[in-house]
């Protein structure tokens, strides 16, 4: 159980990064532009594409329409969804876990089609495909 002593430090540590990091003070999903759009402390406008954050990607306008805002001001939370997001990373340009970006980028990074890639990808074909796999007392190595 948290001692009053740690209540009080952990507030003046919520105070102090609030007083230097944007809050949200309004959300809603603009359904015409298809973005989702988070109004700071600052006055500025935040918007996002909801395919481009975890969780939201395959959301209906209808389930994006109730955002509530934390009672902090660092998160927005989507309660049809069950899905948050903390503010502080999505204004450093995080959409979602780690993981989630990782998996995201080597998704991307896989379709990449450079003039390099597109030629490798024509002389393997020209051999055949990739080289088979051939087992050989234990010992993996490739054939050809």
């Amino acid at each position: 159980m948290m001692s009053h002593e740690e209540f009080e430090r952990a507030n003046r540590r919520a105070a102090g990064l609030r007083s230097a990091k944007p809050v949200a003070t309004a959300a809603r999903y603009d359904r015409r532009l298809g973005r989702v759009v988070i109004r700071l402390n600052s006055g500025l406008d935040v918007a996002f594409s909801p395919r481009d954050a975890q969780g939201l990607q395959k959301a209906t306008a209808a389930q994006l329409r109730d955002i509530e805002i934390s009672p902090s001001g660092f998160g927005i939370y989507f309660p049809t969804l069950d899905v948050d997001i903390y503010l502080p990373a999505l204004l450093e340009g995080f959409l979602g876990s780690r993981a989630w970006m990782a998996a995201r980028l080597g998704g991307v990074g896989g379709k990449s089609r450079s003039a390099a890639k597109l030629s490798a990808a024509r002389r393997n074909g020209r051999l055949g495909g990739r080289p088979k796999v051939i087992r050989d007392r234990g010992e993996r190595r490739r054939g050809r």
